[in-house]
């Protein structure tokens, strides 16, 4: 009876152990199959979401950034090296300026003071051109009077108005003026000059047609006004070449007989502008 009971133990046991041997190949297998499946099967990437932040959050994260750098930079400018010398201690002046209040006293008479314009005139740029000017013309009238002088002394012959008065050529014609003109090529230049001493340019016609007995104005303006306007095509020799503020005669092929300016005589050269125009006379 104990043998059968000990068999049946040993049969009982010896099942137990193969179902529990078998149970658990079965549980390797298994877990052989899914690390097998695992590693064939392809793998899903992982999705990251993005975090989206709206606008606010723009503004508090550049909030906090501005924050947290001022925080860094406060000690840098907090600590200043050197600032406890003694070349940046206050100075007794300064320290006084601070410490004590400053007063200025003024006398009650101060309001009642009246503020006025003294006599002194201050000279206006126009009035020292206007006395510049005056200067220079009155260097010019001694200039002129001293050349007048010389002028008058050097010529003691006939005048304009003793050709006036017996005129040498009463019979006129230009060719007869503009030979009389020739006479005095090389005479200076003086300023109101009228006399073979010297001439200006309105002088120098004077003084020829006084000798056909034609009065005219010691003018260039009024040279121009006496006669009668023509054409440049029908200039001839003796005719007048009048200019804005200058005269002379025509002396044909685009060339005029004048007194041109002091420091220079007279001369014939080709005429220089085509701003002029023709007058005749005796006509």
């Amino acid at each position: 009876m104990a043998a059968f009971g000990m068999k049946r133990f040993r049969s009982e046991t010896h099942q137990a152990t193969t179902a529990a041997e078998k149970a658990h190949a079965e549980i390797a297998s298994t877990t052989h199959d899914r690390s097998a499946s695992n590693q064939l099967a392809p793998r899903r990437p992982v999705l990251k979401r993005s975090v989206r932040r709206g606008p606010i959050g723009n503004v508090v994260v550049m909030a906090l950034a501005g924050a947290l750098v001022a925080t860094i930079a406060l000690p840098a400018y907090a600590f200043a090296p050197g600032s406890n010398d003694a070349q940046f201690a206050a100075t007794e002046s300064t320290q006084l300026s601070k410490t004590g209040a400053q007063k200025v006293d003024v006398a009650d008479e101060a309001s009642t003071v009246t503020v006025a314009r003294d006599g002194f005139k201050a000279t206006t740029p126009e009035e020292l051109a206007a006395a510049a000017e005056a200067a220079a013309a009155e260097a010019r009238r001694v200039e002129v009077a001293a050349q007048m002088e010389t002028y008058a002394a050097g010529y003691d012959g006939p005048s304009v108005a003793d050709y006036l008065a017996n005129p040498p050529y009463p019979n006129f014609d230009l060719a007869s003026v503009y030979n009389v003109a020739s006479q005095y090529l090389g005479v200076p230049y003086v300023y109101g000059g009228a006399t073979p001493a010297g001439f200006d340019c309105s002088g120098l016609i004077m003084y020829v047609y006084a000798q056909f007995g034609i009065s005219l104005p010691h003018s260039s303006t009024g040279q121009g006004a006496a006669g009668t306007r023509i054409s440049e095509a029908d200039a001839q020799p003796g005719d007048l070449v009048i200019m804005d503020g200058h005269d002379g005669f025509y002396a044909g092929n685009g060339n005029i007989l004048h007194a041109p300016y002091e420091g220079a005589s007279v001369r014939v050269q080709p005429i220089w502008t085509s701003d002029y125009y023709i007058v005749r006379l005796g006509i």
